[in-house]
C-alpha cells in the first residue's frame, strides 16, 4: 500500500503559476512510476504527465507541453508538477498516482495502469 498526499493547489489568475506536490507518506517512491491526472467538474479524469521511477523518462499531454513540467526528487519521496501560463480551462482537481515499476524504467499514461491514487488537490484558475 502506498499513501499519496497532494498539496500546493489553490487559486491563481490566468497566466500565473503553481507547483503541486505529491508525497508518499509510508514508503519510498523509488521503483514507482508516477503520474498526474486531473478532473474538471462534469468531465472524465484525464492524463496530464508521467515520469519513470528514475526520472529519466517523462511524457506530457499535448495541452501540457511547454506549460507544465513533471519532476521528482526520490530523496524527498516527492513528485512535482510545475504549472506555468495557467489557463481557466486548467481548473480541476489534480491527482497523483503511483504504479509499481518493477525492473522497467517506463512511464505510463493510462489511469488504469496505476494502482495507487492520492485524494487530489484543487487548482482554480480565474480570468
Amino acid at each position: 500500500q502506498v499513501t499519496l498526499v497532494e498539496s500546493g493547489g489553490g487559486m491563481v489568475q490566468a497566466g500565473g503559476s503553481l507547483r503541486v506536490s505529491c508525497v508518499a507518506s509510508d514508503r519510498p517512491l523509488t521503483a514507482y512510476a508516477m503520474g498526474w491526472f486531473r478532473q474538471a467538474p462534469g468531465k472524465e479524469r484525464e492524463f496530464v504527465a508521467a515520469i519513470s521511477w528514475s526520472g529519466r523518462g517523462t511524457y506530457h499531454a499535448e495541452f501540457a507541453k511547454g506549460r507544465f513540467t513533471i519532476s521528482r526528487d526520490n530523496a524527498k519521496n516527492t513528485v512535482y508538477l510545475q504549472m506555468d501560463s495557467l489557463k481557466t480551462e486548467d481548473t480541476a482537481v489534480y491527482y497523483c498516482a503511483a504504479k509499481w515499476a518493477g525492473s522497467g524504467d517506463n512511464y505510463y499514461v493510462g489511469p488504469y495502469d496505476y494502482q495507487y491514487w492520492g485524494q487530489g488537490t484543487q487548482v482554480t484558475v480565474s480570468s
